[in-house]
């Protein structure tokens, strides 16, 4: 009678794993290079700006895990399949920057930020969380919960074991980030236990409500031990849990002389999935750069036993909104770049839409306020992480008419866009870089112009593959391309991206 009551219960644990595998198939997606990500604030996603002063004043509505819900539609017909969540932890609001406070100067790791919870609601803070993420995945949309990399000063003052301090017992402030303090996380010999504890509860937690993943915010200042420990906690719970690491190969040393500090690299070697690589420099680069940094990772993510990947970072909430760097013709860029190269895409919410994240009351005085700032205070052309703000908009049809054929054409041709070869080009201009995708005898030829101010005229490529009687279909770009043997000829306008498929004339 035991035996079989053991039995049952044996059996009943490995189905119960066996649908949690089942369920989440995020690190998968991931690792082929098939996860569509799409970055938002849950604060501003679906806030409701009723007098269109682009606050969100007391008797109007912020963003919140159930009204986030009525535009899940929308963010799955662009062709978007995962969702990165920035972090839904309480937020700080000591020495704070912004009326709201920063989402990433969290006060603790394992409860919900009650500024996301609509208190309308019979569903308590977990619920509405739960229910947000339940509704992604009935569309089949993943989702990525950020994990912040320090705590508020609210935290320090309530748990100071989990700080770093200086001689004189004060926590320390990391470069210019003036409104978090510096964890004590320990080394690779000696981990600090408590911290450790408040990140498994911070997984406990987003496993509850049925995230399938992590962005691990400025991953480096953590010793690989610490993410070896906890990625290989999650994995335990949930072999598909996803690890995304906020590193680049461009970061040389940490944000304080207190914190240590670890290379992208071994941040792979200790679990992490992938990481940003460099893509966001994509606006300062030269062309030779751009396909130089395709092929290092492609080296770099093949010399890994298990499998890795890359998000392309082109535009992050860190970075400024394309369209003020270099307008229209750069977010476009960027969109067809998304679609063409064998990496994840990544973009942010208003991006789509050529979204400039101006505020007109950035910087000014505020009438009220949550936290000891009364300032609304804002990155220029960045997302809004420090107030009660407008959702995300713009209403570029263009970019976003772009971006519905770039990702929809990267679904149509999967195979070759995921499992094609990269061949870069020499255009003999520093400004044009050129590569080709091929896969199973199809090839895609993408040409663009990093010179964002001046037209580049007279271009020849020479494309070993090309057949006499080889035809090109135009996909985006205009028209203006002849073909020789072997040979292709264009005109570029200023950040004009061309993409053209080959195929035999019949």
């Amino acid at each position: 009678m035991k035996k079989g009551i053991l039995t049952i219960l044996i059996l009943t644990f490995i189905g119960s794993c066996a649908i949690a595998d089942e369920n989440n198939d995020l690190r998968t997606l991931f690792l082929n290079n098939k996860a569509n990500i799409c970055c938002i604030n849950i604060r501003t996603f679906n806030a409701k700006d009723t007098n269109g002063n682009e606050i969100i004043d007391e008797e109007e509505e912020s963003g919140n895990f159930l009204n986030a819900i009525d535009r899940l539609d929308e963010i799955k017909s662009l062709g978007i399949n995962t969702l990165h969540v920035l972090p839904i932890t309480p937020v700080g609001r000591l020495k704070a920057l912004g009326t709201a406070g920063s989402v990433y100067a969290i006060a603790d790791f394992w409860s919900i930020n009650p500024q996301l919870v609509d208190k309308n609601s019979d569903l308590n803070d977990i619920e509405q969380a739960k229910k947000f993420v339940d509704e992604c995945h009935k569309r089949g949309i993943r989702v990525i919960i950020d994990l912040p990399s320090c705590g508020a000063y609210d935290l320090f003052l309530t748990h100071p074991e989990l700080f770093i301090k200086d001689a004189g017992q004060c926590s320390i402030v990391p470069t210019d980030w003036t409104d978090v303090r510096l964890l004590d996380v320990g080394s690779n010999s000696k981990l600090n236990q408590d911290v450790m504890d408040a990140h498994k509860k911070f997984v406990d937690m987003i496993m509850d409500i049925g995230a399938d993943g992590i962005r691990a915010d400025v991953a480096t200042i953590k010793p690989a031990a610490f993410w070896k420990e906890l990625i290989k906690y999650s994995r335990s719970k949930d072999a598909e849990f996803m690890f995304l690491a906020e590193a680049s190969d461009s970061w040389r040393e940490p944000p304080s002389q207190y914190a240590p500090f670890t290379p992208y690299n071994k941040l792979l070697q200790a679990g992490f999935d992938g990481y940003y690589g460099s893509f966001f420099n994509l606006k300062e680069w030269r062309a030779e750069q751009f396909l130089e940094h395709i092929k290092f990772n492609q080296k770099l993510l093949n010399s890994y036993k298990e499998p890795k990947s890359v998000i392309m970072s082109f535009s992050t909430h860190d970075e400024v909104s394309p369209v003020v760097l270099h307008g229209e013709n750069f977010s476009i860029m960027i969109i067809w770049l998304n679609a063409m190269l064998p990496y994840n895409p990544y973009c942010i919410d208003g991006f789509f839409t050529g979204d400039t994240y101006l505020y007109p009351w950035a910087n000014t005085k505020a009438d009220r306020t949550e936290t000891d700032d009364d300032f609304y205070f804002v990155h220029r052309g960045k997302m809004d992480l420090f107030n009660f703000s407008r959702k995300p908009g713009g209403n570029n049809k263009n970019i976003l008419n772009n971006f519905k054929e770039a990702y929809n054409f990267r679904t149509n041709n999967e195979n070759i866009i995921t499992k094609g070869a990269f061949t870069p080009f020499k255009t003999e201009n520093e400004k044009v870089f050129a590569f080709a995708r091929s896969y199973n005898k199809e090839q895609i030829i993408v040409i663009g112009n990093l010179d964002f101010k001046h037209p580049q005229n007279k271009i020849t490529i020479k494309i070993p593959e090309i057949r006499r009687n080889t035809k090109i279909e135009i996909i985006t770009g205009n028209s203006n391309i002849k073909q020789d043997y072997k040979k292709i000829f264009t005109d570029l306008d200023s950040g004009e991206i061309k993409v053209f498929k080959f195929s035999e004339r019949k």
